[in-house]
């Protein structure tokens, strides 16, 4: 059965002595983490935990990640991961909108999940995943105590629609979003792949795969099970360095990663880094944000291994549409585009009014795929907009070719993608607009040659106040993550709006945009 849980119990009975993670140097067995994630997944039940709870997950890349992501797949419980860059009133809303009931945290996050559990009536405990802290119990202490009060679990059987994971994404009112995932979103492409018999993705028994992109991110998440599905070896890097991935390729083997555009540039710009580096690589899957035609060139020529795009939203379970090896080989123009849909899986372009367009006219990106979300966490009004009769609705303006392939060539929901983070004009703007000197702000993405956009913040004060730039920055700091907060300010007499209010966004981008001969970057 494609369930996640099932699959591993394959594999550990298969190949229990198969090493299936290396993180920070610690080896874990298939054999291992079934047997780990099957105490952890007593000691949730102990917990008194039914299945459909949520359980939430702080902290950098683990092993326990991985382990909890599987003790809860078996017990039916919800993982909820948990951005470790996001601040305290950040992550108080991600627990508080998914009632999750326990944490799992990292030491150093501790002071975070504290704050929050002091104004948050619906956790109730705090497991630190390494150390002892006063917040909660020590996780040995936990898990044993969980394991012999439910030593005869009673029997949970999973199946492919039931729920398994809920990510968090940011929404348009700046309020992330639970996107709810079933486990058959991590099989849907393995499947239409396999079935087809199209190796556009594939694995093979002595795959050593890298895992880049964060647990937290769908596209990391997607990215890990997909070798956990395989039976092959995993690496996580607890934090993307380009550095230690580089050596980690070199010294462990490594032969197919997944990274965003931003971690390919710092790859490349690793000193004396050259092609005896990625000598073992042999493909590498990119996405999460549009990449240039230069960077993809220079990959190419340098790591002298295939390329696979993949383009999706975490609303499709990831990727829904993907840019083969064998059309980077034909270059050109396919260069650009997004890729096609997998087989099986379908796009189509719409108007405002929903009627389909022909090739070559813009309009939004609509994707039906078997991975698509369960729906938006108790928010049916916004699930309903959506996911329309089996049809995700992206927000993201693009069009099709005669032979099928997408290119993508704005955002209609005005979202900036900074390395690979989704992030919202919104929520910078209702942060900024609790400063006291500033009358109205404006936030857009302007092109990047490094992050591939950056956030740009157009600030209007009150009359006759001077406020530097740093000093908006360092007020942000406790009320958005790092990556959220506006590289460049721009201070400006008047915001401008539309006769209802609306931010005239365009009117801010296309001077900034002009010089690109696409509006995305």
């Amino acid at each position: 059965m494609n369930t996640l849980d099932a699959v591993l119990a394959t594999h550990a009975a298969e190949r229990p002595e198969k090493v299936a993670l290396v993180c920070d140097g610690r080896h874990l067995t298939y054999g291992a983490i079934a047997a780990e994630s099957d105490r952890w997944a007593r000691a949730l039940r102990a917990s008194g935990l039914a299945p459909g709870a949520r359980v939430g997950y702080l902290g950098k890349e683990s092993e326990h990640y991985y382990v909890l992501l599987y003790a809860c797949a078996k017990s039916g419980v919800v993982l909820v991961p948990v951005n470790w860059r996001l601040t305290p009133p950040e992550v108080d809303h991600i627990l508080r909108d998914s009632e999750s009931a326990l944490v799992f945290v990292e030491e150093e996050f501790t002071g975070v999940a504290g704050k929050v559990q002091a104004d948050l009536p619906t956790l109730r405990t705090i497991v630190p995943l390494d150390g002892a802290d006063p917040v909660g119990a020590v996780l040995p202490e936990w898990v044993s105590a969980g394991s012999e009060r439910a030593e005869q679990p009673e029997q949970w059987t999973a199946t492919p629609d039931t729920p398994v994971v809920q990510l968090y994404t940011s929404g348009t009112t700046g309020f992330p979003k639970g996107v709810v995932l079933a486990h058959r979103s991590f099989f849907a492409v393995r499947d239409a792949l396999a079935e087809s018999g199209e190796d556009w993705i594939d694995w093979r028994p002595d795959d050593v795969s890298l895992i880049c992109v964060p647990g937290s991110h769908i596209g990391g998440l997607w990215w890990a099970t997909q070798g956990f599905n395989a039976g092959i070896t995993n690496v996580a890097l607890r934090v993307f360095a380009g550095k230690e991935a580089v050596a980690l390729v070199r010294e462990l083997g490594v032969t197919v990663t997944c990274v965003v555009p931003a971690m390919l540039l710092m790859l490349l710009a690793e000193p004396e880094t050259d092609r005896t580096d990625f000598a073992t690589l042999r493909k590498v899957v990119y996405g999460g944000s549009p990449i240039s035609e230069s960077l993809l060139r220079r990959c190419m020529e340098v790591m002298e291994c295939e390329f696979a795009q993949i383009y999706g939203l975490t609303e499709t379970g990831n990727t829904a549409v993907c840019l083969p090896p064998a059309a980077h080989e034909r270059g050109g123009d396919l260069l650009r585009a997004a890729g096609r849909p997998y087989p099986g899986f379908a796009v189509r372009i719409v108007d405002g009014q929903g009627r389909q367009l022909p090739p070559g006219e813009v309009g939004e990106v609509c994707i039906r795929t078997p991975g698509h979300m369960v729906g938006y966490w108790r928010r049916p009004e916004a699930t309903e907009r959506t996911l329309v009769d089996g049809w995700i609705h992206t927000g993201d303006a693009g069009y099709t070719s005669e032979e099928g392939y997408l290119f993508i060539h704005d955002r209609i929901k005005d979202m900036i993608i900074r390395a690979g983070e989704n992030i919202y004009p919104a929520e910078i703007e209702n942060a900024l607009s609790a400063h006291p000197d500033i009358v109205d702000v404006a936030v857009i993405g302007v092109p990047d040659p490094r992050w591939g956009e950056a956030v740009h913040a157009f600030v209007q004060l009150r009359p006759g106040q001077r406020v530097p730039a740093r000093a908006l920055r360092s007020f942000l700091r406790d009320r958005l993550a790092d990556y959220k907060i506006p590289s460049r300010f721009e201070f400006i007499d008047r915001v401008p709006r539309n006769a209802s209010g609306k931010i005239l966004r365009r009117t801010l981008r296309d001077e900034r945009w002009s010089a690109q001969d696409r509006q995305v970057n």
